[in-house]
């Protein structure tokens, strides 16, 4: 006994366990949104390209664009020319396209339109990056004010995060000499990041330009950040705080110190950024990202499977709540009903008929039914031949209701034909079984009881929050085999007993 008590306690802990497990992984690795109305954000790129072009010449324009295989995923990319040819490379870890035509004149406008957003699976590659460089040749004052520099920024470091950290804020500091040396009288980001990769390089520490563009509704200029590699990962800072860590809201854009635009054939080039921010349903989102990337997480989940089966797997996904409901009504409070499975089925009929609607249609048909058993029982039939009759009876009279319900102009009294003709007849039977072996009063109870088991039910399996949550996380459902496991060692008295017996509890 002690045996199988240890075997079911390890049996139940294991499949709690393994069903908290992958729902938690569902939803904090892969990032299937909780609730249906979970909205996520979709963002609207567009980059505007103008320039002069120059008469009688080829032009060629030539823009790096995302490369989209970090946190965020394209659902939508488009480039809008007229009578330009367009090619995409790629080329050291960034995108480029080229827009090419052999004449043009005057001013042109050229767009790149890109829709993205967060990327939902979650999963890494291995990043891979260099750990070593060689040093940048310097010669006479700035060979050594840079390595004046250098000296407290190794005491003040312990790896190369800080190493970087401290660097940053050394040359973003304007009253020292060596700095200002170095920086020649530019103080802007493009020139303090040239002497911050000066300083780096003596180190050997290896460094990158990321020009990144910040996802945000205002109107957006490209915006530089700094990266190294540490050996596991990359490690981004900016270069006029030494604030560490690449924002949620950045997209990288392009990474190197290659401009973002270059023209051949033209003048005057301009990029302008316009940004727009709307929101989608989360788990749309999740499938429409799904589709655009090479890993599928959703294939082996229910939403893998064709839309009409789904609708069907909606409904029998939630039978398991239903069953659990009539296990507590039955084993911990003590409510009879015909049977587990019963007020469940009469449950899923609800859902056509709604529920006022359905327990007086269930009411109604049961009653008449069992008058007919109780006609039938006089004539001395036998099982069979009498649930033949009850069936036919049932079939009529649900046609009989139907047609009147028309006639009254109660379409809901249409739904009535989609009650399981076989579990009312079965109800019916068990019912005057009841009657006639416990008597009228105790049929009447297990009629009621399965009722109230079959309404509660109905309510619980029809919340849509839930019927969401268990569709999406299915594994919930080992969670309820747990409980329903530990339920079925209860040997404890029920609440209806515990009024029955009150009167024992006092002496």
């Amino acid at each position: 006994m002690r045996a199988l008590t240890l075997h079911l306690k390890i049996l139940i802990v294991l499949l709690v366990t393994l069903g908290v497990g992958l729902t938690a992984y569902q939803i904090f690795v892969l990032g299937i949104p909780v609730t249906a109305d979970e909205t996520d954000d979709l963002w609207n790129i567009d980059a505007k390209i103008e320039f002069v072009a120059s008469p009688r010449e080829p032009v060629k324009v030539q823009m790096f664009v995302p490369p989209l295989n970090q946190e965020f995923v394209s659902l939508n990319e488009s480039f809008i020319s007229n009578n330009y040819g367009v090619s995409i490379n790629r080329v050291d870890g960034n995108r480029r396209v080229t827009w090419s035509a052999r004449r043009a004149e005057g001013r042109e406008t050229l767009y790149y339109r890109l829709v993205l957003t967060k990327r939902y699976s979650g999963e890494q590659t291995k990043a891979e990056g260099p750990i070593f460089r060689d040093s940048i040749p310097l010669e006479g004052p700035e060979k050594i004010a840079a390595e004046a520099l250098l000296s407290p920024i190794r005491q003040h470091s312990a790896d190369v995060e800080t190493f970087i950290s401290e660097a940053i804020k050394r040359v973003n500091n304007p009253n020292d000499d060596n700095v200002k040396l170095l920086l020649g009288g530019d103080a802007s980001t493009e020139n303090k990041a040239r002497v911050i990769e000066i300083i780096l390089s003596i180190a050997h520490v290896p460094m990158q330009r990321v020009h990144t563009i910040q996802l945000s509704d205002e109107a957006q200029t490209p915006e530089l950040w700094l990266r190294s590699f540490n050996g596991e990962r990359w490690l981004y800072f900016n270069p006029e705080t030494g604030e560490q860590g690449l924002p949620e809201d950045r997209l990288v854009w392009w990474i190197g110190d290659e401009p973002l635009l270059t023209l051949e054939g033209g003048k005057s080039p301009e990029v302008t950024f316009t940004l727009s921010n709307s929101e989608m349903n989360a788990i749309r989102l999740a499938k429409l990202t799904d589709e655009n990337t090479e890993a599928s997480f959703l294939e082996y989940s229910l939403y893998g499977l064709p839309l009409s089966t789904q609708q069907t797997y909606q409904i029998m996904i939630v039978i398991p709540i239903g069953v659990l409901v009539i296990l507590v009504l039955r084993n911990l409070i003590g409510i009879q009903t015909l049977g587990t499975f019963t007020p469940v089925l009469i449950a899923l009929a609800f859902r056509e008929t709604q529920l006022g609607f359905g327990i007086i249609l269930f009411t109604l048909i049961t009653a008449l039914g069992l008058s007919l058993r109780s006609y039938l029982e006089h004539l001395k039939l036998q099982m069979l031949p009498r649930l033949s009759v009850v069936l036919t009876f049932v079939v009529v009279l649900i046609a009989v209701i139907s047609l009147f319900s028309h006639k009254l102009g109660l379409e809901r009294g249409l739904s009535v034909a989609l009650f399981p003709m076989v579990i009312l007849t079965m109800t019916i039977e068990r019912l005057s079984i009841t009657w006639e072996e416990r008597g009228g009063n105790h049929a009447f109870k297990v009629g009621v009881g399965t009722i109230i088991a079959a309404s509660l039910a109905h309510a619980l399996m029809s919340i849509p929050e839930l019927v969401y949550f268990v569709f999406t996380f299915p594994a919930v459902l080992l969670v309820l085999v747990g409980f329903m496991l530990a339920m079925g060692r209860y040997r404890g008295y029920r609440l209806t007993e515990l009024f029955r017996f009150k009167a024992f509890l006092k002496d």
